[in-house]
């Protein structure tokens, strides 16, 4: 094997690993076409009671969607209202109005999102710097006396945010119980841990949450966010713990409220999770309609839904040539050329197998007879073949004809037989025949079958044919093994065998 050679199947099989690779590891596409991601419902109900004489105006917000979740539907839901929804300061807010509205109100934000295909995360930069909020007195030198220690035991914005979450955690602290002031709850407490990092100008931000866990009552949950330069460090206000859960969904961020109403009273949300799986591959094309993430566009599902039928087909060749081409070149089977028992295996695909070999056994047969018949006439191959083509159409027209007859419908696939196909497969079995006897003939024909339905089954598996569609490189692989192969000077199989009797009878 040449050096150029040598570098020309490297490049080829290190090109396929990698853009598979990529697919698989990067884009995340799911290797098995039974492979189901999870989808999950959200919804939030909004119930309050209307001011009769007012105009109603009710403000929620609703998940920016900008961290490792892809939306695959959002709607909202009401009667007589009004909606718009508006970026504001990194959250999003819906706003439903109306101008009359009496009585008891329902609303509903409904949301469908996935984690998967979520594309690369969008980096928002945050402060790294902040004023002090101004504090005086009492509460100053109690906040100043927690600091102390804060500094002594942290490092950096990470240990110091994790220490003063501890000590404002610490409740038998008497500076933590002035500052606290008979409140500790986590709001307060995280309003303690604002103040304390303030004075240090380290910024913090406050992040609601919602748990993706199905069937469980749901209200928001607060942590805690800083910028440290280069990421957003999550922070747990209850125990300090730094980095958020995979299964939180980030709603809103800040100060205010979940929802603000106007001309109303009594507001109330209510969440409701559910979670369901669907296909991944499907998933990924309903990402690719919904958002920019475009993970399939340059792939052959971003071609059309017939166009996709047929390339499922044709990328299946290069498999069945592979194997016609390890039955010759490696174990020495004997057939009609390479790609026609792949075209022969082609045809099985309408016919079955079966019923495909029972047709072509006896069509080649009848064939045979009929381009013997032919010999004895004298005449030219182009006529010959002509004529052989001809009969082969009749034929399978008369094969289709009483099979319609006899009820059996799939007699009527064999109309899709390759004719031409069958026409040069009779016309070089004859020639074999005459030049190499009807034994040898008999054995290619054979031979032809036997590796046209190996592979016609190989070319058959729907996992093989879901990996190769979906990951195309792979055939830069194949294309590398075949020119290994074409290489090869070795024994093959059935040589092995015939010359090992050989050496026995020399013996």
């Amino acid at each position: 094997m040449t050096l150029h050679l040598k570098i020309l199947i490297t490049l080829l099989v290190v090109l396929g690993i990698s853009v598979t690779a990529y697919q698989i590891f990067v884009l995340g596409i799911p290797v098995t076409e039974d492979a189901t991601d999870d989808l999950w419902n959200i919804d939030a109900k909004v119930e309050f009671v209307a001011n009769p004489k007012d105009p109603v105006k009710i403000q929620m917000f609703v998940p920016p969607l900008s961290r490792d979740f892809v939306s695959l539907n959002e709607s909202f839901i009401s009667n007589n209202y009004g909606v718009s929804v508006n970026r504001i300061d990194g959250n999003r807010k819906v706003t439903w109005s109306a101008r009359r509205a009496k009585g008891n109100q329902t609303l509903y934000y409904r949301l469908v999102l996935t984690k998967r295909y979520s594309g690369e995360k969008v980096k928002i930069k945050g402060p790294t710097f902040r004023d002090s909020i101004a504090v005086e007195g009492p509460e100053k030198i109690a906040a100043e006396a927690l600091l102390a220690p804060i500094r002594q035991h942290s490092a950096d914005v990470e240990t110091f945010i994790s220490e003063a979450i501890k000590r404002t955690n610490n409740l038998n602290d008497d500076n933590v119980k002035l500052l606290l002031a008979g409140d500790p709850s986590t709001p307060h407490k995280a309003k303690i841990v604002e103040l304390l990092l303030s004075i240090a100008h380290v910024p913090v931000e406050k992040v609601h949450t919602i748990r993706l866990v199905a069937d469980q009552p749901q209200t928001p949950e607060l942590w805690l966010r800083s910028f440290n330069g280069s990421d957003w460090l999550y922070f747990n206000p209850e125990t300090g713990e730094q980095g958020l859960p995979a299964d939180r969904l980030l709603w809103w961020t800040g100060d205010e409220n979940l929802i603000t109403v106007d001309g109303g009273k009594k507001a109330m949300v209510t969440f409701s999770l559910n979670n369901s799986e669907m296909n991944a591959i499907r998933l990924a094309k309903l990402t690719d309609e919904n958002t920019d993430a475009n993970f399939l566009e340059y792939s052959l599902y971003g071609l059309p839904l017939q166009t996709q039928q047929t390339f499922m087909i044709m990328v299946m060749i290069p498999i069945g040539v592979l194997v016609i081409l390890i039955l010759r070149n490696l174990i020495g089977l004997q057939t009609l050329g390479t790609f026609t028992p792949v075209l022969i295996a082609l045809a099985f695909r309408e016919t079955q197998l079966g019923f495909g070999i029972v047709l072509f056994t006896i069509i080649t047969a009848l064939g045979l007879s009929l381009r013997s018949y032919l010999e004895h006439l004298k005449l030219q191959m182009l006529p010959r073949l002509s004529v052989v083509l001809t009969f082969v159409v009749v034929l399978i027209a008369a094969i289709s004809l009483f099979s319609h007859k006899l009820g059996l419908e799939r007699g009527l696939s064999v109309a899709l037989f390759p004719m031409v196909i069958l026409t040069m497969t009779i016309e070089r079995l004859s020639i074999t025949w005459e030049e190499r006897g009807a034994n040898h003939a008999l054995k290619v024909a054979i031979g032809t079958l036997f590796a046209a339905s190996l592979a016609h089954i190989i070319m058959s598996v729907p996992e093989l044919i879901y990996f190769v569609f979906t990951f195309p490189a792979i055939l830069l692989i194949l294309v590398g093994f075949m020119l290994a192969m074409g290489r090869y000077r070795g024994y093959r199989l059935t040589e092995l065998v015939r010359f090992k009797a050989f050496l026995k009878a020399d013996s």
